[in-house]
């Protein structure tokens, strides 16, 4: 029902329209405003981060979009919702959604391509990554670069998971999170606990310690980082049936963690 008054509020909701029985898929243009994104205006209105409430945010060619458009997305990625003031009122909006971005590694897109020679001159690579602060990319769960894929690879025929079986076990590590924080309020999964519960519910081994601690100091990884690492590895955890954090679990978890690597882009 958020998602009808939410729209409703927007004026997204035609005369002749039902309810809205899908999540949101908002997928906005890199032209966009801050406050289209996030929401205000002399009455306040609702952004796309707002009308993307329970379902997902996709921003395509991330660096594109300007940065302070990118940095009013910090808090609410954070708090799940967006206030807005004015010097009469304060409205809020609720913003819980699944950001999802994509990027190229450069302006031309050959930037360690194995077989086409970037033509970007000296530092333009490192400023067009830049454009995307430490701090946003810290509150993005998993970072995964895609290498090229031959074309000898995508003619090869060859036998994948089938999109049903894991969908099956996603609805299994799901409802294992809906057992988890059946007490909790406005916690539904993993990547929504607190750092109380963190602590708690995602104990690791004197073994896994001792992986995260390496992987901390030798990538250096802020404590936002860590955090996002651990509620990835027990995500990983759950979709695998562990009723623990295994080393394998967390090894995997790090390695979504691409972009916090020190000289990534080369």
């Amino acid at each position: 029902m958020k998602q009808q008054k939410i729209h409703s509020v927007a004026g997204k909701v035609g005369k002749n329209t039902s309810l809205i029985c899908t999540r949101p898929f908002r997928s906005p243009h890199h032209t966009i405003s801050d406050v289209a994104l996030v929401g205000g205006g002399g009455h306040p209105q609702p952004g796309e981060i707002s009308l993307a409430h329970n379902g997902v945010l996709f921003l395509d060619e991330l660096p594109e979009f300007k940065r302070t458009v990118l940095e009013v997305m910090r808090q609410p990625l954070e708090e799940r919702k967006v206030t807005i003031s004015r010097a009469k009122s304060s409205v809020e909006f609720p913003a819980s959604f699944m950001l999802v971005s994509s990027m190229n590694p450069c302006p031309c897109g050959f930037h360690n391509h194995p077989e086409k020679e970037c033509v970007c001159g000296p530092g333009v690579v490192l400023k067009y990554l830049n454009k995307i602060s430490g701090p946003l990319l810290d509150r993005i769960d998993i970072h995964v670069e895609v290498t090229p894929v031959p074309f000898s690879e995508l003619s090869k025929e060859r036998i994948s998971e089938k999109s049903e079986d894991v969908r099956a076990r996603v609805v299994r590590a799901r409802k294992i999170q809906e057992l988890r924080f059946a007490e909790s309020e406005n916690i539904y999964c993993n990547s929504q606990m607190t750092a109380k519960q963190l602590r708690t519910i995602c104990k690791i081994s004197p073994e896994c310690n001792q992986l995260l601690k390496t992987a901390v100091e030798r990538i250096g990884l802020s404590a936002r980082a860590y955090d996002r690492i651990l509620k990835v590895a027990r995500t990983i955890a759950d979709l695998a049936g562990s009723n623990d954090i295994q080393a394998e679990h967390l090894a995997e978890a790090i390695q979504y963690r691409n972009l916090d690597r020190e000289g990534w882009a080369g």
